[in-house]
């Protein structure tokens, strides 16, 4: 396990955020060669910020204490990466204690946060796919601020797709009106269902936050789709699933596509700061 310790930012336990939240960078970008024979996925710029950074800094935008890469030998330059930024003046990542831990096999979602377990504090975590981009205010924050311990065992970042697109997601089954409320109770997490039998259009998408409970429901979680530890898998066997309907815009930045897209509007915003700046 590599690890880079910087002091905490506080001692007493944090109740306004989530002290530890996840990454999963192991993935190999399969999906955005040739780019990423020669550079991570998560080290791709989105206009003239990688990607990994806007994980890191959503994260400590949640209250993180300490931020859990999971990633793999093959995949270097994360650490330089995030020492450089956490040596900038006034760093996001200030106190933040940043640890990386290595997924040695491919075994899916649910196996590379469960490799993390040993090194997260007490308490619920969050995760972010660094894949999933979101634009505007930080989701997993939002998020942290609506977690309830007491009712929820998981609270899972919710977007509604088009009926033809339900088929690439996991699909919320939906507890009671779902037109208003931001947090919706859920019986069920579907995963990749037939459009025609969809349960509702709300995809779960890249942020969760999870009780601390997980961790022993991953521990118990066999092989499901694709032969893989599903996390979906476990956050259903858990029960007290929720979905949340995020304030940002989200991008699948896994894909071209997305990249491309999620390039064109922060660099729109960028330019309009400036403009607003020098008004």
């Amino acid at each position: 396990m590599m690890t880079r310790r910087r002091p905490n930012r506080r001692e007493t336990f944090n109740m306004m955020g989530i002290d530890t939240v996840v990454l999963p960078v192991a993935g190999n970008g399969s999906r955005m060669r040739p780019a990423t024979d020669a550079i991570a996925k998560e080290m791709l710029p989105i206009y003239d910020t990688p990607l990994l950074q806007f994980a890191l800094s959503e994260a400590a935008a949640a209250g993180a204490r300490r931020i859990v890469l999971v990633t793999r030998a093959s995949k270097p330059g994360f650490d330089k990466y995030i020492d450089h930024l956490a040596a900038q003046p006034d760093s996001f990542l200030a106190g933040v204690d940043v640890q990386f831990v290595e997924q040695d096999e491919p075994l899916g979602l649910g196996h590379a946060v469960l490799c993390a377990r040993r090194c997260t504090l007490p308490g619920a975590i969050g995760v972010i796919l660094p894949d999933d981009l979101i634009l505007g205010e930080p989701a997993l924050a939002e998020m942290a601020a609506s977690f309830d311990p007491r009712r929820m065992k998981s609270l899972v970042a919710a977007q509604k797709v088009d009926r033809a697109s339900v088929g690439s997601y996991g699909i919320f089954d939906i507890d009671g009106d779902d037109s208003i409320a931001r947090v919706m109770p859920a019986h069920d997490l579907v995963e990749k269902p037939d459009p025609e039998k969809a349960p509702s259009q709300y995809a779960a998408v890249g942020r969760y936050v999870l009780a601390e409970e997980i961790w022993d429901q991953l521990e118990r979680t066999g092989p499901g789709a694709g032969d893989e530890i599903q996390l979906t898998d476990a956050i259903t066997a858990l029960g007290g699933i929720h979905g949340f309907r995020f304030s940002g815009r989200r991008y699948d930045c896994g894909n071209k596509e997305g990249w491309f897209a999620a390039t064109e509007a922060y660099r729109r915003s960028c330019l309009q700061s400036e403009l607003t700046a020098a008004e």
